[in-house]
């Protein structure tokens, strides 16, 4: 069973999220918050696998909010979605960077939504190649950042190789065939260059390999 949190100011928002998702037999709703401060609480009391977060709240705003889960060891496993009415801008790539695994604007179609809850409780990134790179093109700092840079140097050669893969959208599996190894091996590969890097998840792996140049929004690989 998949439990979801959802943290948003908008009473109406929250109980249409909750009619959709409590619809479905294998995922649950355990809890409802109208801002950030008392979504990182119930987070903390309900360990859930999801939190879908809204951006812009009173209080505490989702930016925040993500970040202080992130940074709460005993929410790990806690996968951090926002929600935005707004699609690609900066307060999106700043949720990002603060620990977000990815974000959906709030007019998603129902199946595409239930899809995203899914699979970000895999613990996959929800950040589709073009729009990860539209993301990134528009927001990431120039110059490079030289200390993502120096962080790489901890990767191996596959490591690295693996992490490029990933930024440019694709799965294990898909990693797996590119590197001509097989899915567990590139699991492996992509599971240690995040604890390597202190990556909370695959979309801030992402994040991470733009801003140290391993790829680029052009698809170059300067860093390779």
């Amino acid at each position: 069973m998949i439990r979801v949190l959802l943290v948003d100011d908008q009473p109406l928002i929250r109980s249409g999220f909750r009619a959709l998702l409590d619809a479905e037999d294998d995922i649950e709703v355990v809890a409802e918050a109208a801002n950030g401060a008392e979504g990182l609480e119930l987070a903390r009391r309900h360990l859930p696998d999801i939190a879908l977060v809204d951006i812009r709240m009173p209080l505490v705003d989702g930016i925040e909010a993500t970040r202080r889960i992130a940074a709460d060891p005993a929410l790990a496993a806690v996968h951090v979605v926002v929600l935005t009415n707004y699609g690609l801008d900066e307060h999106v790539f700043h949720a990002l960077r603060a620990g977000a695994a990815g974000f959906l604007v709030k007019d998603v179609e129902p199946e595409d939504f239930l899809h995203a809850v899914r699979v970000a409780a895999r613990g996959d990134a929800l950040l589709a190649p073009s729009i990860t790179r539209r993301l990134i093109d528009r927001f990431v700092a120039q110059p490079l950042d030289t200390g993502r840079r120096a962080e790489l140097a901890e990767l191996t050669h596959r490591e690295r190789e693996a992490v490029a893969l990933v930024a440019r959208g694709l799965s294990n599996d898909e990693v797996a065939a590119r590197m001509v190894i097989s899915p567990l091996t590139a699991k492996t590969h992509v599971n240690r260059a995040m604890t390597k890097l202190r990556a909370r998840d695959r979309a801030q792996l992402v994040v991470l390999a733009y801003e140290s140049g391993l790829v680029t929004p052009r698809g170059a690989d300067p860093a390779g």
